[in-house]
C-alpha cells in the first residue's frame, strides 16, 4: 500500500522536536525509535564523522494522524548540509472533530507564532495555521460543522 510522509531536516534539535511532536499527538516512534549517526557502519573512503555530530538523530519515523508519517534527521553541516527553514514546506493536518483540530492548534502554536487563527472559511471549513517553536509550519483544515 502507497503511503505519503513528511520528511523535516533539523540543524541539531530533532530528538527535541520529535520528543514534542510524540507528546502532542500522544504517539510512539515506529521501529527502534531514534537512531543515530554513530551507528552508521565505517565506510572506506569517508571521512570520520566528528565526535560532536555522532549522536545527532540519524532517522526518526512518528504516526501523527490519518496514518501520516513524520520523519525527520538533524542535517549536521560535517556531511555537506545545509539546513535554510522557509515557508516553502506545511503539514497539512485534517482532523475528524473541531475539538481535535483546536487541541492540535494551540500545543503546536505554543511557543510559536499563530498565522492565521482557527475560523469559519468561505470554503465551508474550520482553518487556521501556525509556525511551531521549531520554525515548522502547520495547516489545519477540519470539515466538521459547527454544532
Amino acid at each position: 500500500m502507497a503511503t505519503v510522509s513528511t520528511y523535516l531536516n533539523f540543524r541539531r534539535n530533532t530528538e527535541e522536536a520529535f520528543n514534542y511532536y510524540k507528546s502532542v499527538f500522544g504517539t510512539d516512534f515506529i521501529g527502534s525509535g531514534i537512531m543515530r549517526f554513530k551507528d552508521i557502519p565505517p565506510t572506506v573512503g569517508t571521512p570520520p564523522l566528528p565526535e560532536a555530530d555522532k549522536n545527532l538523530v540519524m532517522h526518526v519515523s512518528l504516526p501523527i494522524i490519518g496514518g501520516h508519517i513524520l520523519m525527520g534527521t538533524d542535517a549536521p553541516e560535517s556531511m555537506g548540509f545545509k539546513v535554510n527553514f522557509g515557508n516553502n514546506v506545511y503539514i497539512s493536518l485534517q482532523p475528524d472533530t473541531r475539538a481535535e483540530t483546536q487541541r492540535l492548534f494551540i500545543a503546536l502554536s505554543e511557543d510559536g507564532k499563530v498565522e492565521q487563527e482557527l475560523q469559519e472559511m468561505f470554503w465551508g471549513d474550520y482553518y487556521g495555521s501556525c509556525k511551531d517553536k521549531f520554525g515548522v509550519h502547520w495547516m489545519f483544515n477540519c470539515a466538521e460543522k459547527n454544532s
